[in-house]
């Protein structure tokens, strides 16, 4: 069998370990955590899909090693905690059996203790320790880690890596970056100590050399030990790419592998989880530049993706590895896909940050594009229905598509149809905005599983109760989803004007001076991409705060944006379109003109609900989903249309 990307499909020995591909799934944190720190079984089924769906390594994360000064992150291994090591070893063994070498992150927060444990009680009661004293920017005072105490923390290090390779790890992976510990020592930013451990940059290593030390001593010779560090910490006062060069060089001799990211957590979220907009490979340079000054393997990552990139990277000798993290959510199978030269199967990340925000909100998982992830415990394999059914479903969106896709998966006879042309729903929006390809993208990949599942598609076909009574179906699945909100403001309906929905078929009346009336997550996004294309973007909203409808971790990265490219003006409403711009009224009553001689209108949507109600006693089940049922978000969508499937 010839490969279409043999570099990344061939394997690699590391120390005395063979890894099956070059495509390794990055640390990623579990959900049901207990408070004494075991991994639940929820999080050993999420670690395993990633085994099962062919990746090289797999690395849980992240494990704290000194719970005497660290609480963060919750993940401990210590045999005076019950069951510790049995759910260590399960996690272990169920990435294992599946092929892909696991791998166990171990960490120390440093400064930053505290700042995702499971109990919250102990949150705010814990002293926090670092490189130096000093306080954090949120007024958390920090006291400087004495020599006892970093020598007890060393010897964690190598106490917690012996037990890792007891319960069946075959990686360790020292995190040395994203702001953490160890990071902190290295920083000068962070490190403003005098001792042995500050000020030159050997001081600033010694940590990381003992702490690689311990490890080695506890693990043994020919076991693959990986140090991650940030190539730059991209901020001004922290190390640059020159200085992680010497870093890299300075503990080259203690490591197997190089692990290169960027930037510190609590300084640059975006940096250290690039948002969608940032380059595919954003961190590539790092690694490349690393690798042309030592000689163990390097491991890269930063919004990987693409097979046709990764690829490259390897076949150039930028990197030996490469690491996605994300991307395994939307598709955990995506490696196998790229061994089975599958490549046009694979469901792409849309960097839209659903799975970091969920946890944050509600300390699960979800993913946007994926209904399994955070429920991979219930199974990935979908069992046939007991009789095989007729369904219809209405709307050939996302959900639709998802619905569909299922539904034959059952072995139902599955007719789809969409009153328009083309499928994709409101995705096909997105195809005239670079940052959001990936989203158009996925309604072509999910028409793609859809037929080759076997469903029916019927394009310009509107569902009516008339259609659905011809048809006679057994399940009536309506995805009609949403229709512009186009509010009776005089002037809106004019040849200057654009509804958000309409822009990839109309973008070419758009001229260089641009208003975008509506603040949400619509008008945010493509009011950016009128800034970055050079346009003189206003942007207009009655509430006060923009993008309210936007997630916890995507919102402040497009506020940053915003604040790059477009003029802002909340708490003001839109009375008139006319051909100079939109007449506004502020919160104080004046009245002022906004000046644009294109107009775009993302004033939000609305559900078909007359429709809706028309279809609802159409056939014996019916299941209304997405934006039909209540106006949401694709994974809202997509995780009902899958599980109205199921319900058939």
């Amino acid at each position: 069998m010839k490969r279409h990307f043999p570099h990344l499909c061939n394997p690699i020995t590391i120390g005395r370990v063979t890894f099956r591909n070059r495509m390794f799934s990055a640390p990623m944190g579990g959900t049901d955590i207990t408070n004494d720190g075991c991994i639940g079984p929820k999080s050993t089924a999420f670690y395993e899909l990633r085994g099962k769906g062919g990746a090289g390594a797999v690395t849980v994360s992240e494990c704290m090693v000194h719970p005497e000064t660290d609480g963060s992150h919750a993940y401990h291994l210590d045999t005076t905690i019950l069951n510790s090591l049995a759910a260590a070893t399960y996690t272990a063994d169920a990435i294992h059996r599946h092929g892909a070498v696991p791998s166990l992150e171990l960490s120390h927060s440093g400064m930053y203790a505290g700042t995702y444990m499971t109990d919250k009680s102990k949150q705010h009661n814990m002293h926090q320790w670092g490189p130096s004293d000093t306080v954090r920017p949120d007024g958390v005072p920090v006291k400087a880690l004495t020599a006892e105490m970093l020598a007890d923390i060393v010897a964690s290090y190598g106490r917690v890596a012996g037990l890792a390779k007891r319960a069946g790890f075959g990686m360790i992976m020292i995190h040395g970056g994203h702001g953490w510990l160890l990071n902190q020592f290295l920083s000068p930013y962070f490190n403003k100590r005098t001792d042995e451990y500050g000020g030159s940059l050997e001081n600033r290593c010694r940590l990381a050399i003992e702490v690689l030390k311990s490890v080695r001593e506890a693990v043994g010779p020919g076991f693959p030990i990986e140090f991650r560090m940030s190539g730059s910490e991209l901020f001004e006062g922290g190390y640059d790419l020159a200085e992680g060069v010497r870093i890299a060089q300075m503990i080259e001799p203690y490591v197997d592998i190089i692990h290169v990211s960027a930037g510190t957590y609590q300084r640059g979220f975006g940096d250290t989880h690039p948002s969608m907009f940032k380059e595919h490979g954003c961190n590539v340079y790092l690694a490349a530049k690393i690798k042309k000054h030592v000689s163990v393997p390097i491991a890269t990552l930063g919004g990987l993706n693409d097979p046709k990139q990764m690829e490259e990277i390897i076949a150039s000798g930028k990197a030996d590895i490469v690491y996605m993290a994300r991307a395994l959510l939307a598709d955990p199978f995506l490696p196998r896909k790229i061994m089975e030269n599958r490549e046009d199967e694979i469901v792409h990340c849309l960097r839209c940050f659903t799975c970091m925000a969920e946890r944050a909100v509600t300390a699960t998982r979800r993913c946007t594009v994926n209904p399994l992830i955070g429920r991979e415990i219930e199974g990935n394999e979908i069992s046939p229905a007991p009789v095989s059914k007729k369904v219809l479903v209405a709307g050939g969106g996302p959900g639709g598509l998802y619905a569909a896709y299922t539904a034959a998966r059952r072995g139902h006879k599955v007719i789809l149809c969409e009153k328009e042309q083309k499928l994709g729903g409101i995705l096909k929006s997105e195809q005239a905005i670079p940052f959001k390809q990936e989203m158009y993208q996925l309604s072509q990949t999910y028409a793609l599983f859809a037929q080759n599942s076997g469903v029916e598609i019927r394009t310009s076909t509107e569902v009516t109760p008339e259609y659905v009574e011809k048809e006679n179906p057994d399940a009536l699945i309506i995805a009609v989803g949403s229709e512009p909100l186009v509010p009776p403001i005089k002037g809106l309906d004019g040849d200057n004007v654009v509804i958000v929905n309409d822009y990839y078929l109309e973008k070419e009346k758009v001229t260089d001076q641009v208003v975008v009336l509506g603040g949400g997550l619509a008008g945010c996004e493509c009011a950016i991409h009128l800034g970055m294309e050079g346009k003189q973007v206003h942007l207009v909203e009655m509430r006060r705060e923009l993008a309210p409808d936007a997630n916890i971790r995507h919102r402040p990265l497009i506020l940053k944006e915003v604040d790059k490219y477009v003029n802002v003006y909340t708490d003001c409403k839109g009375l008139a379109v006319t051909k100079e711009g939109v007449l506004c009224e502020t919160v104080t009553g004046e009245e002022i003109l906004i000046p644009g001689t294109s107009v775009i209108c993302a004033l939000g949507q609305r559900s078909r609900t007359s429709l809706v109600n028309s279809l609802r006693d159409s056939a014996p089940y019916v299941a209304v989903i997405g934006d039909a049922a209540k106006v949401s978000t694709i994974t809202n969508a997509v995780y009902e249309g899958y599980h109205a499937a199921l319900d058939i």
